[in-house]
């Protein structure tokens, strides 16, 4: 914890923290509330909310899938302080359109046929803004932190980013549609400033052509960084868990809704208590790991993780339903008896992914070469935006086809298996490395 409170008291990492997690917050400002308002003022049919709520997540992923590759060239072969000044200058003109979405809805304005599009187009501004972010902030520690630093300032990117996401989400779901929409517009402000302050970070490579072919360039991205056996079983590994974390965000309003009864207050303590558990697990794994860089307890975190969605599944599965479809406030929904469990086991499943995903991501960054640190993630977030894609169709198909919600929670488990598994190769694998290291 000295090391990460020493980086907090530095420029060379302190401006990145504070505009990722104002990015972050923002996200999770503007696309809870779009979901929020659409599932809770719009639509009362539990099939077009489902359908929705897929439609808006699938929205934000799909830049992930298109643009990471271009991502990651641009930020191996430019000063990456720059590109977050641009993204962050296109944040602003997206989070224009996005708050004249909510305004319109506000005031009732062609809610379904204008301004819901136009607060899906946002939705994919901002995941084409996070795409090409994303890359940056991993990317970028390496060349400003010390080695013995990044598990520390990696652990601290995540934390931060869970505690951005407890901020909007809380938000979100307590303050009125209409100051929403001008609170993303003033955060968008505000994330280009602290931005102005990021130290320059040059290219560790020589520019090289960008390919704008994205799909051959993706394609040839994945293969490139996946010929090694370590760097393929983390980014397996990573993929797997954030097809849990698509399925089980997907799920949290319908649920609140449906399964418990609970108004928009209660889907928004749950996603509350998610980022506040993943913040948590992000932090205390650099005190166990004592800043080594290593899997080792990633397989028994996720196996952890996987037997706190069950019993989440099996408390949810207890809630009875309340009298006259009446919704829960927080307030009645902290009474019920079950409440303690639920939130329990909730924190649970974030706490031990926190500590799941942060060593892996750590590996990405400090195991391969600067000059490909970013193309690497870059290819990390294609994997992983498919495997979110078909976590979250999966999630709709299998909802639209009958299948209760609460019966949709065991797939998160099930996933969760496939990834301690490859979390255990990984293991394996670094053991092996460092065996031959010994020896040579």
């Amino acid at each position: 914890m000295t090391t990460s409170t020493h980086l907090l008291r530095r420029r060379r990492f302190l401006p990145l923290f504070v505009t990722q997690l104002l990015g972050a917050f923002n996200d999770n400002l503007f696309k809870n509330a779009v979901i929020f308002f659409v599932v809770y003022s719009v639509y009362q049919s539990e099939k077009a909310e489902a359908v929705f709520s897929g439609i808006a997540s699938a929205l934000f992923i799909l830049p992930f899938f298109l643009l990471s590759a271009l991502a990651g060239q641009l930020a191996d072969m430019r000063d990456k302080a720059m590109i977050i000044r641009w993204v962050k200058l296109l944040e602003i003109a997206i989070m224009v359109v996005g708050g004249g979405g909510l305004v319109l809805a506000w005031f009732g304005i062609a809610v379904e046929n204008f301004a819901i599009p136009l607060m899906l187009v946002a939705l994919l501004g901002m995941g084409v803004h996070s795409t090409f972010f994303g890359p940056i902030k991993y990317a970028i520690l390496p060349q400003h932190l010390k080695q013995s630093e990044v598990l520390a300032g990696t652990g601290l990117v995540e934390a931060g980013t869970y505690l951005a996401i407890l901020a909007g989400t809380i938000l979100a779901g307590f303050i009125p549609v209409e100051w929403a929409a001008a609170g993303v517009v003033i955060t968008a402000l505000l994330g280009y400033a602290t931005s102005l302050q990021i130290p320059e970070a040059p290219p560790m490579v020589e520019a090289e052509p960008l390919d704008y072919h994205i799909l051959r360039a993706s394609v040839q991205l994945v293969k490139n960084t996946m010929h090694d056996r370590r760097v393929f079983l983390a980014i397996a590994s990573i993929s797997f868990f954030w097809a849990v974390g698509a399925v089980l965000f997907i799920e949290f309003p319908l649920l609140a809704k449906r399964v418990l009864c609970a108004n928009k207050e209660v889907a928004s303590l749950f996603l509350v208590i998610f980022s506040i558990g993943v913040a948590l697990g992000s932090v205390s794994i650099n005190q166990l790991l004592k800043g080594r860089v290593s899997a080792r307890y990633s397989p028994p975190a996720v196996l952890i993780m996987a037997l706190f969605v069950v019993a989440f599944q099996q408390v949810c599965s207890r809630f009875a339903p309340t009298a006259d479809g009446h919704l829960l406030s927080v307030a009645e929904f902290l009474h019920h008896p079950l409440a303690p469990m639920l939130l329990g086991t909730l924190g649970g499943i974030a706490i031990a992914g926190g500590m799941f995903v942060v060593p892996l991501y750590a590996f990405l960054t400090t195991f391969v070469d600067k000059s490909q640190t970013a193309r690497t993630i870059a290819a990390n977030n294609v994997v992983n935006s498919g495997a979110m894609t078909l976590g979250a169709l999966v999630a709709v198909g299998l909802g639209a086809a009958g299948l209760e919600i609460v019966q949709l929670i065991l797939i998160a488990a099930g996933m969760c298996l496939i990834s301690a598994w490859l979390g255990l190769l990984l293991y394996r694998a670094e053991q092996a490395a460092e065996a031959v290291k010994v020896e040579g």
